[in-house]
């Protein structure tokens, strides 16, 4: 089953419009995040039902819920509130996803047994939609062949697995089988739900800064905090490509399904580049090159004194114009960060360096905060994207791209 909603450009978070999904809540300590996940996906303007278990239900009080996702919480397979009596049906006609968070080691053997013996695990099956299920439970009982059997079935079944992870336990351990935080579980709800306009793609991107020292001590580099450059890397997993990070020296987690290769200088970076450029579909260059590097680095460090101290500046290798001008290159877009006149900037070193799209933003703007204006130029003319978080401006950005790189292969073929 291939899952595709549409992609709505004006909604804050860019995912989908009128999502619903129902929420299954089955009974273990890992319940008190329920609440938090609700809370996260009614921001996003989810539309969420709560459906509970009758052992969920001395975790945590359906009041809450309710309150939390100003709907109904559903509890009893029989509950009279559905005119035909099935709850079981109702429920997931319509939805976009069932979550089922947590998930016991008991919910998660019902499921890859085809037991239904309550609403959850009945709706779970009688489903027409996509289910993800966050396991949570003590390690040992993840541990247990028998859960090991039942997650590998649901797996087999297209059932999606999120997590668990290993930490801390309310029985006083340490191991796997603790569920996933609720802002995790949200980003995969988000990440499954994007559109997939890349399935099949290699994508290369390059993100952060780049050093160039000048002693072991000391170097050259600029304030690029790389968000943008993760947020696409993102959001082009997401977008189901198969994705390759070059990453500058950054602090940003790295997507987990990521290819990620650290470099530190432009020169490095070009390596790296270089390495998987003939087998990348997309080059997206967003890393903050610099433009030139100290001719001779200093093995030792160099100690202060009272006169000037010269360096001399060589120019560093143009990665993006070298990918472009490759025989067969993959569809390029460059990042200009420019300080004025950005469109004729931009514009010109769009042409310069012969790719199709060149995504530009003011420097003093962009650099290191959370949110940006970016402003799309290619043959068709100029766009801009307006002020919003670089997560959201990545799936537009990305979305984008899917559609030119689309219309390229056409022409192409």
């Amino acid at each position: 089953m291939v899952y595709t909603p549409t992609l709505c450009f004006s909604c804050e978070s860019g995912v989908t419009d009128s999502k619903r999904i129902v929420l299954g809540i089955t009974g273990g300590i890992a319940a008190y995040k329920a609440a938090e996940l609700v809370r996260l996906l009614v921001k996003d303007g989810v539309e969420v039902r709560v459906v509970m278990t009758q052992a969920a239900c001395g975790f945590i009080t359906p009041a809450t819920l309710q309150a939390l996702s100003n709907k109904p919480v559903f509890t009893d397979m029989w509950d009279a509130r559905v005119s035909d009596n099935m709850a079981h049906i109702e429920l997931s006609r319509g939805t976009d996803l069932i979550v089922v968070a947590p998930a016991t080691a008991d919910f998660l053997a019902k499921l890859a047994n085809g037991l239904a013996d309550d609403l959850l695990s009945t709706l779970s099956i009688a489903r027409e939609c996509p289910l993800l299920v966050a396991p949570a439970m003590n390690r040992q009982m993840w541990d247990n062949k028998a859960t090991q059997r039942n997650v590998a079935q649901l797996a087999r079944d297209g059932v999606v697995i999120l997590g668990p992870a290993s930490g801390d336990q309310a029985c006083g351990e340490v191991g796997m089988g603790r569920m996933l935080e609720a802002q995790q579980i949200f980003n995969e709800i988000n990440s499954f739900l994007q559109p997939k306009l890349l399935a099949g793609s290699n994508v290369l991107i390059t993100a952060g800064p780049t050093f160039e020292a000048i002693d072991p001590v000391r170097g050259i580099t600029n304030r690029s905090s790389g968000k943008m450059g993760y947020a696409i890397a993102r959001a082009a997993l997401d977008a189901g490509a198969k994705v390759t990070l070059v990453s500058g020296p950054t602090n940003i987690d790295v997507p987990s399904a990521a290819h990620v290769e650290r470099v530190e200088s432009t020169n490095e970076m070009f390596t790296a580049v270089k390495k998987h450029a003939n087998a990348a579909d997309i080059f997206i260059g967003v890393a903050a090159v610099a433009d030139y590097r100290v001719e001779k680095t200093s093995k030792q460090k160099i100690k202060k004194t009272n006169r000037d101290l010269n360096l001399k500046l060589v120019p560093n290798p143009d990665i993006l114009a070298w990918v472009a001008a490759l025989p067969k290159p993959p569809f390029c877009v460059g990042f200009a960060a420019e300080s004025q006149k950005l469109h004729e900037y931009a514009d010109a070193k769009r042409r310069r360096k012969k790719v199709p799209l060149m995504v530009a933003n003011l420097a003093q703007d962009a650099i290191g905060a959370d949110d940006n204006e970016i402003t799309l130029l290619d043959d068709s003319g100029i766009q801009t994207l307006p002020r919003a978080p670089k997560t959201v401006l990545a799936r537009q950005l990305v979305a984008y791209i899917a559609k030119l790189y689309s219309s390229d292969k056409t022409r192409i073929s």
